[in-house]
């Protein structure tokens, strides 16, 4: 399967067209940015980590059931995905209060979550990425009802997944972003489950492994990926 043309470049990959209609290659780039764009930078290999963990994940997820675009990866940071048509709809789920949910709410930093919240936001970069709720996606015809309810019971599943499987790599999910895409009348999860994704703390420490190093500027982002990538793949 070969790159045709580049039909998207984003904050942190590039897809382009192939040979194949049905599939398309994803690039991951060391580019990050945070805060809508508004704070731009590079980690070094974050896009080799991405690539690699979020398609470890993908796989693993795809063992249990749940269906997702991933078809192979094909090198570092490139990987072959069925070429969805993506839900302008990010899906947040929150096991542990932090961000800007105790912000807006004023829950305590660290507060576990019970029940488990799902946010919905509009995938606008003009508006923010707003906070959505089921009314506002039936009203703008974002997704059917069967469709969200689909995607509801998709991320529930995917949620108690990986969190039965990180816990054994010693790493709390705290809050993590899901896409979704629809391939030939099929929902499909999609886009990427990476330390720019998710919030990922130490089990033990509380330590942060993801995009918060760089968007806090803590320092050790380069370090933290790496690490993950370490615990998840043994690299």
């Amino acid at each position: 399967m070969k790159k045709v043309k580049l039909l998207y470049e984003g904050k942190a990959k590039k897809v382009f067209q192939t040979d194949d209609p049905d599939h398309v290659i994803v690039e991951y780039k060391d580019d990050a940015t945070a805060f809508n764009g508004l704070k731009k930078g590079s980690i070094r290999g974050k896009g080799v980590v991405n690539n690699k963990v979020s398609d470890h994940l993908f796989r693993m997820l795809q063992s249990k059931g749940i269906p997702t675009h991933y078809v192979r990866e094909i090198s570092d940071r490139e990987t072959i995905v069925k070429k969805v048509e993506i839900i302008p709809i990010e899906v947040v789920v929150r096991n542990i209060a932090t961000g800007s949910l105790t912000k807006r709410l004023g829950i305590p930093e660290g507060t576990k979550l019970s029940p488990v919240v799902l946010e919905f936001c509009y995938k606008s970069d003009a508006l923010g990425d707003p906070i959505i709720n089921d009314y506002h996606i039936y009203a703008m015809h974002l997704a059917t009802r069967e469709e969200l309810d689909t995607i509801k019971e998709t991320t529930q599943k995917v949620n108690e997944l990986l969190l039965d499987y990180l816990k054994d790599a010693g790493v709390d999910l705290v809050d993590f972003k899901l896409e979704f895409g629809r391939f030939h009348g099929k929902i499909l999860l999609a886009d990427e489950i990476s330390p720019d994704t998710c919030r990922f703390w130490d089990s033990k420490t509380g330590k942060k492994l993801d995009k918060d190093r760089f968007r806090m500027d803590l320092g050790g982002a380069e370090e933290a990926y790496a690490e993950i990538l370490r615990r998840l793949l043994g690299k």
